[in-house]
């Protein structure tokens, strides 16, 4: 994305945000606009500041990390929402995928995994730390199961689906995606439209899941 990154942080430990803050700010490119202790404080933040992304952590007071991110699907927010966490709750983070989280990050990733994480997901990508892989798909799928038993094949996309879909579930964002496939991003929507369409997901976020379920993508290590 081009300018500034605006993010509010969201984490009820005031030495998290601190610290949060520091490492995005000492960077060009990233502004940290506002912070907030719980998920309510995250709502009022998006309404009057705007940001371009919210980082913010699973366990929080008031509203948690995944009903602070459903209501803000409710109120047709698309804004990108990047989770922190520390737990390997596989329920908890696979609720704040349902509810629309763009990226999964470890609080204690390294301060580079966290600025690229942050300009991925502010992008229109997605990011998927690959110590909490296991546990967001597992959550995840066994919800899903109970709502679709039947799988789309894995050979039901083209070559160029694939491309695709692999690119997507690694976090490319779609001017990503038309740059490295030579493709306009009109032409990548489309793609992707079929792709959701073929699999019956509704976003980026089952599409990944159903990649790494068939082993069109594998976790990396």
């Amino acid at each position: 994305m081009d300018g500034c990154v605006r993010v509010v942080v969201a984490d009820d430990q005031e030495l998290v945000r601190a610290g949060l803050r520091r490492i995005l700010t000492t960077r060009r490119g990233v502004d940290v606009v506002g912070e907030a202790p719980d998920g309510r404080a995250v709502l009022d933040l998006v309404r009057t500041l705007q940001p371009d992304l919210v980082l913010m952590d699973v366990r929080m007071p008031v509203l948690d990390g995944p009903a602070a991110l459903r209501e803000l699907r409710r109120m047709g927010s698309a804004l990108p929402v990047l989770v922190l966490t520390t737990y390997d709750d596989e329920q908890v983070l696979a609720a704040a995928l349902r509810a629309g989280a763009n990226g999964f990050l470890l609080k204690d990733s390294a301060a580079e995994d966290l600025l690229r994480a942050v300009r991925t997901v502010a992008a229109g990508g997605s990011w998927l730390d690959p110590a909490v892989t296991g546990q967001v798909l597992a959550g995840y799928r066994s919800a899903a199961l109970e709502q679709a038993p039947t799988a789309a094949p894995p050979d039901l996309l083209t070559p160029r689906e694939q491309e695709v879909l692999v690119l997507m579930a690694r976090g490319a964002s779609n001017a990503e995606l038309a740059e490295r496939l030579f493709l306009s991003e009109g032409t990548v929507k489309t793609h992707i439209g079929r792709i959701f369409a073929k699999l019956g997901v509704r976003d980026r976020a089952g599409a990944i899941v159903w990649a790494y379920d068939t082993g069109v993508v594998r976790p990396r290590s």
